[in-house]
């Protein structure tokens, strides 16, 4: 049953695997519930995605290469509270308006448990924008390339694998085939730690029309023959020695850095056309990735696993963790998508049959035989009895360990804020947060120290001014009614600019029972402040009273996570 490791050592699973909690999945909605709750396709504003990124700001820029990225993606939040990601195209990406808003149309139709959904787009005048869901546990390349905690499990290696599998054939089975550099940026882990494969890669036109990495290394090799006859022509003329049968095996690092570097500037003149083949080979690129923990070029891969030194080629960090069959299945496996003729690859649904079995074994490494048989046959009871049983995948589902814990990732669940403002905010004890923002006063606001200077302007800055000290008499003496009509004053002369006042506003508001207002107040004091833990919160307690509990949660986790990142970054000043 899959429970013999590695005879090169034992297992060295952590304790809270052993652990590990047992869920009872909801048979009837198992992989439908978080689907239904995504919502058609819509067509944004720019003005709605500008406030929704509070301006897209740097702070909220969460794509690999940051603001060098030609196209950038951005995380953020709609005013129904729904955290999105979005992604900003350079404006040459897309020219023509109706063939961006197609292709976006159409891949907004997918839906499924495996995919980053795309929520949305947006096509004023030169802006081009897509909208998904956003996953907030960042990407596989993050979690296998640059761990920090604990390197990746193998059962979740596992998993991760399987689950792209089945989003490649669900997109195939809705006739979206073709998947646009297929790598491990693209694989997104979402709150609940589990992967999903991000919807962007699906559009045709990603990457500027580009469909793969100018690295040679990783280009599947029918991409690269339609530059072949460019490049053996401009060799012959230069006289440059070239190796055509090396070329043919894929051995592309052993060429001479002259032919590689003309090699780079064919392809990136070119255009390459994605084909499912070369969507498989990308998939095969990826199992290395995760067998490895590397990003190792195919042709060096496939040379190790010719000479059978399969040991080269495994991950040290998961010495132990799998048996040796479960090793050599996978290996067999990437080798039959990188196979240099298209046609011999295998299809998603191969793929997909081909994982499941591994998937299944690894999934009751922690569990002792006799317990999982027992408590197997009890649920199988329990379910034929009540007439549930309607899941041919009950099985697995049943004892699957959840992803975050395999991650070693706080789940979003829950969160334990640990100040005494995120505190409150969770009680709920609005006397407790007034205290806290009475004493903070305004050292969160930038730019407060020029108020002096601004005394000497208009009549009307000296009113404006004027309105916001009345505002503050009011809210230290509690009179909120007050407070909220001469904030009000304040922020509709729209001259300055505080995420201070928008905070005592809210708090007022929530002190008036006006909870929808306090919460409008608290995001549009993070839209001038997008790192501003105290909006966060303040979004929290808001969500409360209007019994939205998930989406205060995550906004509770939110300001915590603000919280702790500026008290390190204070701590090492």
């Amino acid at each position: 049953m899959g429970c013999q490791c590695s005879k090169l050592n034992p297992c060295c699973w952590d304790s809270q695997f052993k652990a590990a909690v047992l869920e009872v999945p909801d048979i009837k909605n198992e992989g439908n519930s978080k689907v239904d709750d995504i919502p058609a396709f819509h067509e944004f504003t720019f003005e709605q995605l500008k406030n929704a990124t509070s301006g897209f700001a740097v702070e909220n820029i969460v794509s690999e290469h940051g603001e060098k990225a030609p196209n950038v993606v951005y995380k953020g939040k709609l005013e129904n509270q729904r955290r999105i990601a979005v992604k900003r195209f350079n404006r040459m990406a897309w020219p023509d308006a109706r063939q961006f808003l197609e292709e976006a149309r159409s891949v907004g139709q997918l839906r499924n448990q495996r995919l980053a959904n795309l929520l949305g787009c947006c096509y004023e005048e030169d802006e081009r924008l897509l909208v998904a869901e956003f996953m907030p546990n960042e990407t596989l390349a993050k979690h296998l390339f640059h761990w920090e905690k604990q390197p990746m499990k193998w059962p979740m290696r596992l998993r991760v694998v399987l689950h792209l599998a089945q989003a490649l054939e669900y997109c195939t089975n809705k006739g979206r085939a073709l998947y646009h550099d297929l790598n491990a940026y693209r694989v997104l882990f979402d709150e609940d730690g589990n992967p999903r494969l991000s919807s962007f890669g699906l559009m045709k036109n990603s990457r500027d029309g580009k469909s793969y990495s100018t690295n040679l290394a990783f280009t599947p090799p029918e991409y690269l023959r339609t530059v072949l006859i460019i490049v053996c022509n401009s060799v012959l003329e230069s006289e440059i020695e070239f190796d055509l049968q090396l070329f043919s095996t894929q051995n592309h690092y052993l060429l001479e850095p002259k032919i590689l570097y003309y090699f780079a500037f064919v392809l990136s003149s070119c255009s390459g056309r994605v084909t499912p083949e070369s969507v498989i080979y990308s998939f095969g690129t990826l199992l290395l990735d995760l067998i490895s923990g590397k990003h190792i070029p195919p042709s060096h891969a496939l040379d190790l696993i010719r000479d059978r030194n399969l040991q080269m080629l495994t991950d040290s960090c998961l010495e132990g963790q799998f048996s040796d069959d479960d090793g050599t299945e996978l290996v067999r496996l990437a080798s039959r998508c990188l196979q240099y003729e298209p046609r011999e690859r295998p299809n998603p649904k191969s793929l997909v049959t081909a994982l499941t079995p591994l998937q299944k074994e690894t999934e009751f490494y922690h569990f002792s035989i006799p317990v999982l048989v027992a408590t197997r046959e009890f649920w199988t009871f329990l379910n034929a009895w009540c007439g549930t049983y309607e899941s041919e995948n009950f099985s697995e589902n049943l004892f699957q360990v959840l992803s975050y814990i395999l991650m070693g990732i706080p789940h979003s669940g829950f969160c334990t804020p640990v100040s005494p403002l995120g505190e409150a905010c969770l009680r709920g004890d609005l006397t407790a947060i007034h205290e806290i923002l009475q004493k903070i006063s305004y050292k969160d606001d930038e730019g407060v120290a020029n108020e002096l200077s601004f005394q000497m302007w208009t009549d009307q800055m000296q009113e404006t001014l004027n309105s916001k000290k009345k505002g503050d008499v009011a809210f230290k003496q509690k009179d909120f009614g007050m407070a909220i009509e001469c904030y009000s004053q304040f922020i509709d002369v729209g001259t300055m600019v505080s995420p201070t006042v928008y905070a005592r506003r809210s708090l007022s508001y929530l002190m008036n029972e006006m909870p929808q207002e306090a919460l409008n107040d608290a995001m549009q004091g993070q839209v001038v402040s997008p790192v501003w833990h105290v909006a966060s919160y303040l979004q929290a307690a808001a969500l409360n009273a209007l019994g939205m509990e998930n989406e205060a949660q995550a906004a509770l986790k939110e300001g915590t996570t603000l919280e702790a990142r500026r008290n390190a970054t204070s701590g090492h000043k």
